[in-house]
């Protein structure tokens, strides 16, 4: 009984447990391969990440065709739901955009570390544990698993120092808030005897909460609130994000604002709507607070950045206050808001990096930096510059665009449960954030320059990457039910 009871659990993560199994693999392929003299020490930078891409095809595939679902695994620390099967899918394709994305990257870059693939792939293997992790002790262990990669991918630049600084900055940083994160968990353990999420959900909602035991509960929760927030730059957390996305490696920066993320916004929901639901008033208004400084620090602070990855750090600061409005709402539209837009957002930013990365100087193979860069954009490669203003058009929420309706998808949420004054700053503060992404457009098309430059060719995965996302942001008012369903139908479970 015993070993078809792990026989069942195997088969149930059988997708982590591949994707595992086969780093481990790869890992030492790496360490043989390319330190034999008998190959000339070959480079495996091209090879690798077209396995790791193989890798995380046949995840997708095993997920898909997962069978189990509404079921806890090896002793109730891992579930399997439907929402997590189409979550966890989701962020396996946009790593493959990402590994995509990197191809010419590095090899302009040249960044020849075969193990960069390898630190990707790993870092979203702690991702997919995270979404379905259903006790404190292996939601614990998952965000590690992925900080520790992010810790180093950050620093993966070792020739700059800006890379350096970012990587020892986000270590340094992220080992305090993962410091309030353990702490948080032992307060709950301590005051609860489980970390078991179902447990807890049981346990808090029969508690006195003005008790000893309900006030230790209640500030056990607070420091995983504040460790979360952290980990996703919210204000007033976030003073890491822009020294760390301007440091780090560009494809790096978009591996953190795609998929990262994704994973500690689901990782939320299953946290505090389960098991704190309980005391929802008490967290509530540290999350009402952090909207409100999110929204406004990310508007105004992004207009007086003359960088562009600075830029796009405080545009996520805002992006997550906007996202926290969701959190802060108790309803199965807030919840369907907060996941339709956290999706359409990291499609967004495909579309933003595809395009930024695809943007060169010729004569020195060089990227660009500033925002006044983009002026020769439009005059070079006009497609390019189309895609771009399309894509910050969309950012700013402009119909009939989709990010106009991940908005007002928001914005119902929120006034549905009688949140006007959070909708009404959103409103202001997105208004004003259409300030720096129009800007951005201005420079691109109206701008006069006094020289020409000529831009390298594009590469093919970078167009094929910003052709289907552009294309969905386009085309989705056309036919939007088959998504949105797909996002109802995934969160019916969760809500329940």
């Amino acid at each position: 009984m015993f070993l078809l009871s792990v026989y069942n659990d195997c088969i149930a993560l059988l997708p982590e447990l591949f994707l595992g199994i086969s780093i481990s693999i790869v890992l030492v392929y790496l360490v043989i391969y390319s330190t034999s003299f008998f190959f000339d020490f070959p480079l495996l930078v091209s090879n690798v990440s077209w396995l790791c891409i193989q890798i995380l095809l046949i995840t997708f595939y095993l997920n898909v065709l997962n069978s189990f679902y509404d079921i806890t695994v090896f002793h109730n620390l891992i579930i399997i739901d439907f929402f997590g099967v189409i979550v966890k899918a989701f962020v396996i394709l946009i790593c493959i955009f990402v590994l995509l994305m990197s191809l010419n990257y590095n090899r302009l870059e040249m960044l020849n570390k075969s193990e960069f693939s390898v630190f990707i792939i790993l870092s979203v293997l702690g991702t997919l544990f995270l979404i379905s992790s259903y006790d404190l002790l292996s939601m614990y262990l998952s965000i590690e698993l992925q900080s520790f990669c992010s810790y180093l991918l950050a620093s993966f630049k070792r020739n700059s120092e800006f890379s350096t600084e970012a990587g020892l900055k986000y270590f340094v940083l992220g080992a305090f808030s993962s410091g309030f994160l353990l702490f948080g968990c032992s307060l709950v353990y301590g005051f609860t005897g489980t970390t078991n999420y179902r447990l807890l959900t049981l346990l808090i909602i029969n508690y006195n909460h003005f008790s000893f035991s309900g006030n230790g509960i209640i500030i056990g929760s607070f420091f995983i609130l504040i460790a979360f927030l952290f980990k996703l730059s919210a204000a007033p957390f976030h003073i890491w994000s822009a020294d760390v996305y301007e440091g780090a490696p560009t494809i790096v920066m978009a591996f953190f604002a795609l998929i990262h993320k994704l994973g500690l916004f689901i990782f939320f929901l299953r946290l505090f709507y389960d098991p704190f639901y309980g005391i929802l008033e008490f967290w509530q208004v540290l999350i009402i607070i952090a909207s409100i400084i999110s929204m406004l620090l990310g508007s105004f602070g992004a207009m007086w950045q003359v960088k562009l990855k600075r830029l796009l750090a405080f545009s996520t600061i805002g992006q997550v206050g906007y996202m926290l409005i969701s959190l802060c709402c108790n309803s199965f539209e807030s919840i369907f808001a907060l996941v339709f837009y956290c999706v359409v957002y990291t499609i967004m930013n495909i579309s933003t990096f595809s395009l930024l990365l695809m943007v060169r100087k010729f004569s020195y193979i060089k990227r660009i930096k500033y925002n006044e860069d983009f002026t020769i954009v439009a005059k070079t490669n006009p497609f390019l510059a189309i895609s771009l203003g399309i894509t910050f058009f969309s950012i700013a929420g402009v119909p009939p665009l989709v990010g106009f309706f991940s908005k007002m998808f928001l914005f119902f949420g929120s006034i549905s449960q009688s949140m006007y004054n959070l909708t009404i700053l959103g409103v202001l503060t997105s208004v004003v954030s259409c300030f720096y992404y129009l800007r951005i457009v201005q420079l691109g098309f109206f701008e006069k320059i006094n020289k020409w430059i000529s831009l390298k060719r594009v590469n093919k995965e970078l167009a094929y990457s910003a052709g289907l996302s552009n294309l969905f942001l386009l085309l989705f008012f056309l036919h939007p039910n088959f998504f949105v369903l797909l996002i109802h139908f995934s969160i019916f479970d969760l809500c329940l």
